[in-house]
């Protein structure tokens, strides 16, 4: 049986259509990944409507009294930076060297914390 890539849902945006199709163009994904990458495919959309927020308003808002703070919009797109990091260590893709005699798998084994930096100190 070959394998036929899932369809990218209908509601996605620009961003997330093209990791989608870029991501299941090159793995094979069981139901919970596939579960995974529509999350970080739409996170994806999601960041790039709180750049294009950001790019309008700036990064920094009056804070009224207490003077100018982080756009609101900077805050939650820091946050979803960090949920895009979380997701895309769980699809597991093969990283550096890897990524060279990878199959169309994602690798498979323990959880991968999102800010490992690999020959580095524990």
């Amino acid at each position: 049986m070959t394998y036929k890539p899932p369809a990218c849902p209908k509601e996605m945006g620009p961003a997330g259509r093209k990791l989608w199709r870029s991501v299941v163009a090159r793995f094979e994904g069981e139901q919970h990944e596939i579960v995974v990458l529509e999350e970080l495919c739409r996170a994806k959309d999601r960041l790039d409507a709180l750049d294009a927020l950001i790019r309008r308003d700036g990064l920094v808002v009056d804070g009224g009294w207490s003077g100018a703070k982080a756009s609101p919009a900077l805050v939650e797109a820091r946050q979803l930076q960090i949920v895009v990091a979380r997701l895309t260590a769980a699809l597991r893709f093969p990283q550096g060297d890897d990524a060279e005699q990878s199959s169309s798998r994602p690798r498979r084994g323990g959880a991968r914390g999102p800010y490992a930096f690999r020959g580095g100190a524990a």
